[in-house]
Formats: structure tokens, C-alpha cells, sequence
């Protein structure tokens, strides 16, 4: 083997150990912090949990379900305005 192909063979390796390396610092990156808000998801935009005669996800039958939920910025819920009021932490009915 030349030195050039043993070069070459090492810069491969290295630039590959790279990109595992931060492909794991980008899986372990810290997600934003979000909280369940219920009663503010519109009809078919709800994240789970709506209640009797849905299943989960998407299934809310009308807009701001006081009995469905949905994930927003933490720290956000209770100041959400809706035409049904504010959105609850807890769930409503």
C-alpha cells in the first residue's frame, strides 16, 4: 500500500467517525419543553385523549373540546384564548 491509499483510507474513517459523532449529539439534543392544553385544539387537531366516541389523535369533533388536548410551549396553556375561554391544564368535563 502507497501512502496516498493509506491517507485516504484514514481521512474516509475520520470523516465518518465525525459524522456518527454528531449524529448522537444531534439525537440527544434537548427537546423543548411542552405541556398538555386542554379545551384550545380545533376539530381533527387535537394530539389525543378526546374523549368519548373518538380514538386519539385527530379525532376531535369540534373546535376547542373542552375533553381534548394538545401540546403547546410550556408555560403557554392558561393564557391561550379561545371563543370557549382560556386553555386548562387539567381536563375540563
Amino acid at each position: 500500500m502507497n501512502h496516498r491509499h493509506i491517507a485516504s483510507v484514514a481521512f474516509t474513517l475520520a470523516a465518518l467517525v465525525a459524522g456518527v459523532a454528531q449524529a448522537d449529539t444531534q439525537k440527544d439534543a434537548k427537546k423543548p419543553a411542552v405541556e398538555k392544553c386542554w379545551g384550545v385544539a380545533k376539530a381533527g387537531q387535537n394530539d389525543c385523549a378526546a374523549g368519548p366516541g373518538t380514538t386519539c389523535a385527530g379525532t376531535a369533533k369540534a373546535d376547542y373540546q373542552k375533553n381534548a388536548w394538545k401540546n403547546v410551549p410550556a408555560g403557554t396553556c392558561t393564557a391561550i384564548q379561545t371563543p370557549k375561554g382560556n386553555g386548562s391544564l387539567t381536563k375540563v368535563g
